[in-house]
């Protein structure tokens, strides 16, 4: 599925290209992802996502798979797994960056492809969550690294084929219900209800053994 957003940063172009494509340094603004690693030009991590009282994290990696600053234009690769093996999610994103005033407008196309429980919920559904989700990026983004003049200053680049493990406070897990807000949790109610149900009899059963 296609989904397309927008947002703009009070920065000239230039600089938010060099801010928004250095992700080592706006990762942390992303709801329920903590980058654990880089190696090469590949960045590893994980997301964590929570569904009422079920909660996933999907282990994966991503990668630039063209830069170009002329036009300002990024395309990113993103792929992950569910650590228990029950739906994967994968994704081209593409942003594209434009002069506005003294700011800049950024588009990002995502051509997104999930499994598992998180695909029940729809294309629409998991729009409005995207949205909601890159609000908050954005949010982030203004009052910490749009707010520093400069970059902190990172680690050397290792050897090629080491591995640079990245510290940081384990990821907040992005609820669902509440990113979405009342018109999903009217859509999906009675669906998680009974995921709930079905959860907690798992529990009670497997203590009885």
């Amino acid at each position: 599925m296609e989904l397309t957003n927008e947002f703009r940063v009070g920065l000239p172009v230039d600089r938010a290209w060099t801010v928004l494509t250095d992700l080592e340094r706006i990762a942390p603004c992303m709801p329920g992802a903590q980058l654990q690693e880089v190696e090469g030009d590949e960045y590893r991590g994980v997301v964590k996502i929570k569904v009422g009282p079920i909660t996933a994290q999907y282990k994966g990696a991503a990668q630039f798979t063209s830069l170009d600053a002329d036009a300002h234009v990024a395309a990113l690769k993103a792929e992950g797994r569910e650590t228990r093996g029950q739906g994967n999610a994968s994704a081209v994103i593409t942003a594209t960056l434009t002069e506005d005033g003294d700011g800049t407008q950024v588009t990002v196309v995502t051509d997104l492809t999930v499994t598992g429980k998180v695909a029940q919920f729809g294309r629409g559904v998991l729009a409005d969550v995207s949205s909601k989700l890159l609000d908050q990026f954005v949010a982030c983004l203004e009052t910490t690294v749009l707010a520093d003049e400069e970059p902190e200053q990172l680690e050397p680049t290792p050897a090629p084929g080491a591995v640079r493990r990245i510290e940081g406070p384990d990821a907040t897990p992005v609820d669902l219900l509440n990113a979405a807000g009342s018109p999903l949790a009217k859509r999906v109610g009675p669906v998680l209800a009974l995921v709930a149900i079905v959860w907690v009899l798992k529990k009670l059963l497997s203590r009885r053994r």
